[in-house]
């Protein structure tokens, strides 16, 4: 019977395993994916929010000329709109989560008939801060 001899200097080719170096470069190139993969999706989230205001302000702004179009004056408030049906309900500003913080802006009196009841002409998000264009939420 032949034994074989452990020679300590010499690793058997089955017990070869990861070096220090190698394990570090594979976890330095994970976490580096994963820092891409996470700002990516906060982008993407970031311009989906910015993407549904835009749709809201244009939707809002347009039922507020429809309304206009339709009685002559300006809504009171955006209230006024959902109870006339012209939208289904105050959306929810996607930058604040509150359907409460629109601000509105008042329309230029009638000069020909100065008793008139001042409306709305525009609305626009009360949210602070800015987009990724650079513009301010409060200017769209």
């Amino acid at each position: 019977m032949t034994r074989f001899r452990l020679d300590p200097t010499r690793r058997a080719a089955s017990a070869r395993g990861f070096t220090l170096i190698e394990i570090m470069i594979v976890v330095s190139l994970v976490i580096l994916l994963s820092a891409i993969a996470f700002a990516t999706y906060k982008n993407s989230v970031q311009r989906g929010r910015e993407a549904v205001l835009r749709e809201d302000l244009f939707r809002l702004r347009d039922a507020i000329d429809q309304f206009y179009a339709d009685k002559g004056k300006y809504p009171t408030d955006l209230e006024e709109l959902a109870s006339s049906n012209y939208i289904r309900r105050v959306p929810v500003d996607p930058m604040t989560n509150s359907s409460s913080t629109w601000v509105t802006e008042q329309a230029e009196p009638d000069p020909n008939n100065p008793t008139a009841q001042i409306g709305i002409s525009n609305v626009k998000s009360g949210a602070e801060g800015t987009g990724i264009d650079g513009s301010n939420y409060s200017d769209w």
